[in-house]
């Protein structure tokens, strides 16, 4: 393989990795990502961690609460594909978790490298940058294994299209 083929392949095989929860900040972290990848003609990877079932008296119960978690996931993460795609031209990967965030991504991290950079958004109200980045900043730093990129949470499109 050539330098020239060799440079063409690590920028195809860079994936940019959004953690997809509840923020409206979520939001900003992908459109940066999604961004990012065209214009580095990387990819997009989307994680939903769902939390556990947690404690219920039937087990039939329990596991009709996580298929429905589950299939929320599915769900939101089937919207957002079609956001990427049309952002990106491509297919985002699709990741679906089960546990704590912080220790899914982590492991997640540790475990696909395919992972290139890791995509978050700050919070926006000034109530500090939010636990996840908080852990991945302060004592969970030395265990990321790919670069963080913060985009803070109030930047408006029109800003984040002249950043990327």
């Amino acid at each position: 393989m050539s330098e020239t083929e060799a440079a063409a392949q690590a920028r195809r095989d860079r994936v940019f990795l959004v953690v997809v929860d509840d923020s409206p900040e979520r939001r900003v972290a992908l459109r940066y990502a999604c961004l990012r990848a065209r214009k580095s003609g990387g990819r997009v990877a989307l994680l939903r961690v769902i939390e556990p079932a947690g404690q219920v008296e039937w087990a039939g119960v329990g596991a009709m609460l996580a298929e429905e978690r589950r299939q929320e996931a599915e769900k939101l993460l089937s919207g957002l594909a079609a956001e990427v795609n049309e952002l990106t031209g491509g297919i985002p990967i699709l990741l679906i978790r089960e546990g704590d965030a912080r220790d899914e991504l982590l492991a997640l991290l540790e475990e696909d490298p395919r992972i290139s950079i890791l995509v978050l958004a700050a919070a926006a109200g000034g109530s500090g940058p939010g636990p996840l980045i908080s852990a991945l900043a302060g004592r969970y730093a030395a265990k990321l294994s790919v670069p963080m990129t913060i985009v803070p949470g109030a930047i408006t499109d029109a800003e984040l299209d002249r950043l990327t």
